[in-house]
């Protein structure tokens, strides 16, 4: 069953590639097409309204972000508005002149096919989850167009429109993942199918942002506060080569809500990145207990491990409100407890190791009794570690039944 559970979670973050916008291949492909077709001289006023309204929205965005007590800042957000409207009705109507015309007369290429099909994925997504089409659309159009820009050879252009794109698409993410938190954090409702479908279209879409968004701050040294985030990001890099197994789709996540906490405190906030990390360490505990392979155990194991102190430590420290008193006072004295531990960092690391593990794995078991899932073989697991470490007694008071070996009891 656990096999199939994590077939089944492939599977549907396969199928969400499709859906959210993730394919990097469609706007690999889009760019040698587009940036030949997005040239006024090529595709005729289609190409001149696109340019047109391209410089009319960069404009009003440049006036927008003026810092001057003589601009009426209200008038100035409504002209940007209206600005960008426009600017994506022109991209909107070349995707229906210039791609749906050829597709339907049959004189289409595969790639204008591929085009005309990821937009109509895009507008399936309108009767059912019209929030999300109506973010998704407009990153899908903005994005069409800047592909086109960014392998042309106007650098002055390129230079211009980044700054107008990097802001826009950061408020697109944003939106985007808000209306996620709310479906997350209403639980009188039930959205795509199940709750475990919000989670990973969450973790699809902060991976796009840091692919798409992050990447190009970076890069272009755009946010003196993204130093906070660089080494995490270095951490994810890691993680995007080569095919990827459930342990360390697991570790990405993790390093995505990390990054999620410094970036997305309000879109994304901590009632919701706190049910995604419950989410992790459910999806943690399964694959160390159903691992068979000892070698495999011990790095799913060591991933947990790390994954709990993350919960703990980025996510549970800020915590302000608590369900009920009692839950605060324990983690209470959980944390000065990791603080005490801590200490032995810099004089023992080894003997620092060794008790942070014992401290996380007693407070992992008292949460194990409050779940549904059975971790029977886990719980065991967990026994063998402390027993390892001297933190458990094994009381040998046996006698044989019917032939049979039976063991009495383990005390802590």
């Amino acid at each position: 069953m656990k096999k199939l559970y994590f077939e089944g979670m492939i599977e549907m973050e396969e199928r969400s590639l499709r859906i959210t916008g993730a394919d990097k291949t469609f706007f690999n492909k889009i760019t040698s097409t587009l940036t030949r077709l997005l040239i006024p001289t090529q595709i005729g006023i289609n190409g001149m309204l696109i340019s047109i309204k391209r410089n009319n929205v960069m404009k009003a965005f440049e006036n927008y972000q003026l810092q001057n007590e003589d601009y009426d800042k209200e008038e100035l957000e409504k002209k940007y508005d209206n600005a960008y409207e426009a600017y994506l009705a022109s991209l909107d109507k070349y995707v229906m002149d210039s791609i749906y015309k050829k597709v339907k007369n049959g004189t289409a290429s595969e790639f204008e096919k591929d085009a005309l099909s990821k937009y109509y994925e895009i507008t399936s997504l309108k009767e059912s989850e019209y929030i999300e089409y109506k973010y998704r659309k407009q990153k899908y159009l903005i994005e069409l167009d800047y592909e086109g820009i960014k392998i042309g050879d106007k650098e002055k252009l390129k230079e211009r429109y980044q700054l107008f794109y990097i802001s826009k698409m950061d408020a697109l993410y944003k939106s985007i993942l808000k209306n996620y938190s709310i479906k997350v954090a209403d639980s009188t409702n039930q959205y795509d199918s199940t709750r475990e479908w919000i989670y990973i279209k969450i973790f699809h879409t902060l991976e796009e942002y840091i692919q798409n968004i992050l990447t190009l701050k970076i890069n272009n040294n755009y946010d003196d506060t993204l130093q906070d985030v660089i080494a995490q990001y270095e951490r994810y890099e890691s993680y995007t080569v080569g095919k990827l197994d459930t342990k360390d789709n697991i570790e990405k996540n993790m390093i995505l809500l990390g990054i999620s906490r410094k970036l997305f405190t309000h879109s994304l906030p901590l009632i919701v990145a706190e049910q995604c990390y419950e989410k992790l360490l459910k999806d943690a505990r399964v694959l160390v207990q159903d691992t068979k392979i000892t070698t495999k155990r011990e790095k799913a194991y060591s991933m947990l491990i790390n994954l709990i102190e993350d919960y703990n430590v980025k996510l549970l420290s800020t915590k302000v409100y608590w369900s009920t008193s009692k839950e605060r006072e324990d983690y209470k004295k959980f944390w000065n407890k990791y603080k005490e531990i801590s200490k032995l960092k810099e004089t023992d690391f080894i003997e620092y190791i060794k008790q942070k593990e014992i401290l996380f794995i007693k407070d992992d078991m008292k949460k194990l009794d409050k779940e549904k899932t059975d971790y029977t073989k886990l719980l065991k697991y967990y026994k063998r570690k402390l027993v390892d470490y001297g933190a458990m007694k094994v009381i040998k008071n046996s006698w044989i039944s019917q032939g049979k070996y039976i063991k009495v009891k383990e005390v802590a």
